[in-house]
């Protein structure tokens, strides 16, 4: 590719895959050391490793198609933001759940938000300006659906879900930067 300031040259793209996609397998490899270290409370099945890999292969995969297929410096950030805010909204919903255990059904709503956030992104077609809507619509949906999920968690009575509530906003914040970020894309 040329460097016209839109591409990436054929080296700096190298480079970057090369990062991107080791980075997801040294990722992935902690768990298997940690293990082999016999850290407490790490012990993944072979089917947590099968999950985390195809998680990390959809991110990495999006994330690189983002990068070969826009100029755009603020789309590509913001491709990449969804994308990982999605990933840790996934990721904590598996692993431990995000209100109360992962064995609360109601944290379905939060798959339920990113599938709309999916859906819309589909409608809009990706443009960055519906990109930029879509993107608060899902962190909206994803408050809804932690107040939901809230409201009816019985599994722990009498628990603040204060700690809850500043986990959803930490790993939900990537979606409002991408937001942030496509609004620019669609003004530059």
């Amino acid at each position: 590719m040329a460097t016209d300031g839109h591409t990436i040259s054929r080296g700096r793209a190298s480079r970057w895959t090369l990062l991107l996609w080791g980075g997801a397998a040294l990722l992935l490899s902690l768990p298997f050391i940690a293990m082999r270290l016999q850290v407490d409370g790490v012990n993944w099945t072979a089917a947590d490793f099968i999950v985390m890999g195809v998680m990390l292969a959809v991110v990495c995969g999006a994330v690189e198609a983002a990068v070969r297929l826009t100029g755009s410096w603020a789309y590509r950030l913001a491709v990449a933001a969804a994308i990982g805010g999605a990933f840790l909204i996934t990721w904590a919903n598996l692993a431990v759940g995000i209100v109360g255990s992962e064995h609360n059904p109601a944290n379905t709503l939060f798959f339920g938000a990113l599938l709309l956030g999916f859906i819309g992104a589909l409608v809009v077609r990706f443009r960055p300006a519906g990109m930029a809507a879509v993107m608060l619509a899902t962190v909206v949906a994803i408050a809804v659906a932690f107040i939901v999920a809230a409201a009816g968690a019985t599994d722990e009575p009498n628990v603040s879900h204060l700690r809850e509530m500043i986990a959803t906003s930490v790993i939900s914040s990537p979606l409002l930067i991408s937001a942030w970020l496509f609004r620019k894309a669609a003004l530059g």
